[in-house]
């Protein structure tokens, strides 16, 4: 009986580890099973997430393209050509995937963006409606905002033959645009209300920048008016006359504050001011205005003591001059940058320009210079542009905006006869052209410089549009079905 048992025992366990084999083989067929479908779920919700990067790398390459398409038409009669990034037949390849997309002109200033990004067997197709996609500030020769809602506001260019006013570049104003004698305006315009002497979108209505989000009082680089405070002390300069000035290390020595010698200009403002001059270089006239003899406003840093004063923002609390009665011209320099002069200017008061100010690179350096409001002045926020008593403005390389108003004011009979902009020429509210006197039209030329919106310079501090960011309103996003 013995062996029987020892064959039921051996049976038993027979049949035990073959019922456990059977039972381990199923758990691993479950287990492999699950293992699988969440590897599949896994990579499909990894083809569909990349899917939707590469449908928004499309959306970025169609935005892209259509700036540079809208700032140089390629259509026929000079029309945009609206872009188109492959098709789905053939898209354009991309990191382990694929996209494609185009645009279409809605005729209302809006543009309809479709992309569609392919990663293996998922697709994710998004419909993108954008607005004012190339009518910031930095994309117009002259802007107007025209806040105040003014009626019957016109922004108008004028003068009689060579005379003529002439804008290289696009133009907006939140009211009307007037084209009268020769002027002309070798760009697009657009107007909130119409246009008379020319052609271009009505009832066309874009945002201003969004100074407040900016609060340049307390984000900026260099205080001026704080640098003056504490290293301020009073000496007289081969600049003109006596005023305050900081150490050649300190950023802010490129200003002198209250100089003694244009006192009548002081007194007409009610802050301080602050005429932008270096005190460490040497005084040139450059009699023929040109820029070959400016006398240089050098940045700290490079050759120079002190810590580095490019690319930096300068916020200052009082007003800021271009004017001096030694020079005609002056130029912005820091020898030995690789990349230029790159610096922004920022006026809690108003900007005056009576001088012509000059770039050493014309391709690298850039400036930009910001007129904001000082809630406790009334007076403030505006560019006043134009030397009416002597008429020593011929040349500004800037990009300009007035949160309030642009003043281009050259009344008098010996006022410059043309005044060259190669920048751009901006308000928040209204640019007021007065180049009228007595029969006379004094030229005004402004030849829309497009690195700033293009991104081939980066200045430090610049405001987007209100709701914008800095490249265009995105009126809606969302997904759609892929055709």
């Amino acid at each position: 009986m013995r062996p029987i048992r020892r064959r039921s025992v051996r049976g038993s366990a027979l049949l035990l580890t073959v019922v456990s084999v059977v039972v381990l083989t199923a758990l691993s067929a479950a287990i492999l099973a699950v293992t699988a479908s969440s590897q599949r779920e896994s990579r499909s919700a990894s083809e569909e997430i990349r899917a939707l990067y590469l449908a928004e790398t499309a959306t970025s390459d169609l935005i892209t393209s259509l700036r540079v398409e809208l700032r140089n038409p390629t259509g026929p009669a000079g029309n945009p050509a609206m872009p188109v990034i492959g098709s789905a037949a053939a898209p354009r390849s991309f990191a382990s995937g694929a996209y494609y997309g185009s645009v279409v002109d809605n005729g209302d200033g809006t543009y309809t963006l479709t992309s569609t990004g392919v990663a293996g067997s998922a697709t994710q197709t998004i419909e993108v409606v954008v607005d004012s996609l190339a009518f910031g500030i930095f994309a117009n020769a002259v802007f107007a905002g025209n806040t105040d809602g003014t009626p019957n506001y016109a922004l108008d260019f004028g003068g009689q033959g060579t005379q003529g006013d002439e804008i290289q570049g696009d133009v907006y104003s939140g009211g009307d645009i007037g084209i009268r004698q020769d002027a002309d305006v070798r760009g697009r315009m657009r107007a909130t209300g119409t246009i008379t002497g020319g052609s271009g979108l009505q009832g066309i209505s874009q945002p201003i920048p969004d100074i407040a989000a900016m609060d340049y009082p307390n984000v900026h680089d260099v205080d001026v008016a704080g640098a003056f405070q504490s290293d301020g002390v009073w000496r007289s300069s081969s600049l003109g006359g006596s005023a305050h000035e900081v150490p050649a290390d300190n950023p802010a020595h490129i200003f002198r504050k209250n100089p003694s010698d244009r006192s009548a200009d002081i007194a007409a403002t009610p802050k301080d001011d602050f005429f932008l001059e270096d005190p460490y270089e040497g005084v040139h006239l450059d009699p023929q205005q040109d820029g070959r003899d400016a006398t240089h406003i050098s940045l700290t840093g490079g050759p120079n003591p002190g810590p580095d004063g490019n690319n930096l923002m300068y916020f200052v609390d009082g007003n800021l001059w271009l004017h001096n009665k030694d020079t005609y011209s002056f130029k912005l320099t820091q020898p030995g940058s690789a990349t230029g002069v790159r610096v922004t200017f920022v006026v809690r008061g108003n900007i005056y320009f009576s001088d012509n100010l000059f770039l050493l690179n014309k391709n690298k350096d850039a400036v930009a210079f910001i007129a904001i409001k000082d809630p406790a002045e009334p007076d403030s926020g505006n560019i006043y542009f134009g030397d009416p008593t002597y008429g020593t403005l011929k040349e500004m390389n800037a990009f300009l905006y007035a949160e309030n108003d642009f003043y281009d004011h050259n009344l008098d009979a010996s006022g410059s006869s043309e005044v060259h902009l190669r920048g751009i020429m901006s308000a928040g509210n209204q640019v007021d052209i007065q180049r009228d006197f007595r029969g006379q039209h004094s030229k005004l030329t402004v030849e829309f410089d497009d690195r700033v919106w293009t991104g081939k310079v980066e200045l430090p501090g610049l405001p987007g549009s209100s709701g914008a960011g800095g490249g265009g309103t995105v009126l809606s996003w969302r997904r759609v079905p892929t055709l």
